[in-house]
Order: C-alpha cells, then sequence, then structure tokens
C-alpha cells in the first residue's frame, strides 16, 4: 500500500511544479553567493572578484575575498541549510506547520549554555562545544519529559518544549542581569551573527551539517508515511517511537550545530519549509532537499542585507524582521 501511495505523492509533486523550477533554486544560491562576496564596506567588480578568486590580482582584495567573505558567507549557507531541513523535519514529525527547530526548547538550552560562560567571563572560546551540548541535552530533557511509557505524545512534546524554553530564557535573563560589562556582547551572540566566522567554523561544522543533510534526507518516506496519519502509519509497518526519535535527534543535531556557529537565529526553519512546499508540494523527498537549498539562500541573503549599511545588523534581527510577520499570517489561516 505505502509503495502505491509513493508514485500518487510524487505525481502531485510533478503537476505542482516543473524540475525546472527546482532548478531555479540552487542558481539563485549561487547569485546571493556572488553578491555576497562582492558587496561590503569594499565593492569588488565582477572582473576584481574574477582575480581575487583566482588569488591574482590586489593582494588586499584577495585577503577580502578569501579570508572575510567567503568563510562568513560559506558559514551562512551551512547555518541556513541547516535550520532549514530542522524546521521541514519537525513540521514532518509534529504534522504542525507552525513548528520551527526551537519549538522543543533548543534554542533556550543552547542560549543557556552559553549565557553561562558569558556570565562567568571564562572560556569564552568553548562557547560554540557549550551551546552545541546544551541544545542536544535540552532536547533529550524534553523527549525525557514526553515519554509515556508507550511512545512519545507529540502534544507532551511541543508543551514540554514551551516550558523548557521558558525556563531557561528567564534563566538566561537573570544571568545578563549580573554580568552588565559583557552584556552586549551576549546580546549579540542570542540575536543571532555570522559576523567574524571564518574558515575554523566552517571547517568545525561542515562534516557535522553534510552528515546530518543525508540522513534527514533519507528520513522522506518515514514523512511521508506519518503525514497520512497514526494509525496509517502504524498499519503499514512504521515504528511511532523510534521514527520519531531518529527524526527529532537528526534536527536536534542540526539546529545545536547552527545555534552554536551563529548563535540563536529564529524563523528560518519556520518559513522555508513553507516556501518548499509551495513549490514541490508535499513530498518530502523533494522538501528537504530544497528547505535546504532554500534555508541557505535565505540566510546569504539576509547577511548581504545586514552589510549594506553604515552599520552591520545581526542577522537574527533580519530574520525575525522577516519572519514575524510571516509567522502572525500562518496563525491567522489556521
Amino acid at each position: 500500500m505505502a509503495e502505491e501511495m509513493m508514485p500518487k505523492l510524487t505525481a502531485i509533486s510533478s503537476h505542482k511544479t516543473g524540475i525546472g523550477a527546482v532548478l531555479v533554486i540552487p542558481c539563485l544560491l549561487v547569485g546571493a553567493i556572488a553578491l555576497s562576496v562582492s558587496f561590503g564596506t569594499v565593492q569588488l567588480s565582477a572582473m576584481e572578484l574574477w582575480q581575487a578568486l583566482l588569488k591574482q590580482g590586489d593582494p588586499t582584495n584577495q585577503t577580502i575575498l578569501w579570508d572575510l567573505r567567503l568563510p562568513r558567507t560559506l558559514a551562512a549557507v551551512l547555518v541556513g541549510s541547516s535550520l532549514g531541513t530542522a524546521g521541514a523535519l519537525l513540521q514532518g514529525m509534529l504534522r504542525n506547520s507552525l513548528a520551527d527547530p526551537f519549538l522543543l526548547g533548543i534554542s533556550a538550552g543552547a542560549g543557556l549554555s552559553a549565557v553561562i560562560l558569558f556570565a562567568l567571563g571564562a572560556w569564552l572560546s568553548l562557547i560554540p562545544m557549550a551551546a552545541w551540548i546544551g541544545a542536544i541535552a535540552t532536547t533529550s530533557l524534553v523527549y525525557a519529559m514526553a515519554w509515556t511509557g508507550s511512545g512519545i505524545s507529540i502534544p507532551k512534546l511541543i508543551l514540554s518544549g514551551v516550558a523548557v524554553s521558558a525556563f531557561f530564557g528567564s534563566i538566561s535573563s537573570v544571568l545578563l542581569l549580573f554580568s552588565d560589562e559583557r552584556i552586549q556582547v551576549a546580546l549579540n551572540w542570542l540575536i543571532g551573527s555570522l559576523n567574524g566566522r571564518g574558515w575554523a567554523e566552517v571547517n568545525s561544522i561542515f562534516p557535522y551539517v553534510i552528515a546530518g543533510l543525508l540522513v534527514g534526507c533519507g528520513l522522506a518516506q518515514w514523512l511521508n508515511i506519518l503525514a497520512l496519519g497514526d494509525e496509517m502509519a502504524v498499519s503499514l509497518g512504521i515504528s511511532l517511537k523510534w521514527s520519531r526519535i531518529a527524526i527529532g535527534a537528526v534536527s536536534a543535531l542540526l539546529t545545536a550545530t547552527a545555534v552554536s556557529t551563529a548563535g540563536l537565529i529564529g524563523f528560518v526553519g519556520l518559513i522555508v519549509p513553507h516556501v518548499a512546499r509551495l513549490i514541490v508540494s508535499a513530498d518530502y523527498r523533494w522538501v528537504l532537499p530544497l528547505s535546504a537549498l532554500l534555508g541557505g539562500l535565505l540566510l546569504v541573503t539576509a547577511d548581504l542585507v545586514c552589510r549594506l549599511g553604515s552599520v552591520e545588523l545581526p542577522v537574527g534581527a533580519v530574520t525575525a524582521l522577516l519572519g514575524a510577520p510571516f509567522f502572525a499570517y500562518l496563525l491567522n489561516r489556521q
């Protein structure tokens, strides 16, 4: 029966949009990357950019491209892809179009870990690792709170995530009140920023992001079957417990990796899966890879907007400006 439903989903996706529409997104991403490395305090012409890319011409332009803009842009692609895919996984698992990677308290756990180090004023170089550990630990806590003995309760999972987020968020606020001299640095990280991200960050998260994306896309068939309802999924041989644990673990890994690199960047995981479903319908074999591409495109574009003015804005503020109205629109529709 499952084999009969898969072709139908593929047919719906094919009629919804042509393959040409899917091929446009990578082209847009490449264009956004080219613009991102060209514009900034020092603008590079097409010729200067090409020469710097070949490590020829002005040494200053080469430094700007290879040491500053290119690694930052690639970090934006990796972080955006992680958040977009994590959002698609969570929305599919919970069958809730308002879900995003921060629903399970992942951001609150990562943020609290970072704020503790900011408040102590020590081991600041360990903030990415601490955020990653905090995100994974918080996800495990939320799953444990939602465990019913026979499996994971989706309503309890959502409510547990909201409760943990509120609790950890309040602790973070109290700690910030006692660390006046470091509050600006902490706030920049909590809002989300790609400023100063270099090759070290790109190299450290690259294997985790690629592994998470590959495993996440491999879970597409489970998500397609879960979308039919719990009873139908069980009748088709899907374990609700283990499928949700696997999907939630991959989503937590991707989100934790993104948060440990760029701080708390919201709404990417909320917006991107909706746009992907508008393009390729509800087949997660298309939604997941397209969410990765769109997530990278969105964050690269947002980071470029942050750098166009005389004062650089945190990228999390730009995504929030885009995401908050979109969230209100979705809430009104539901």
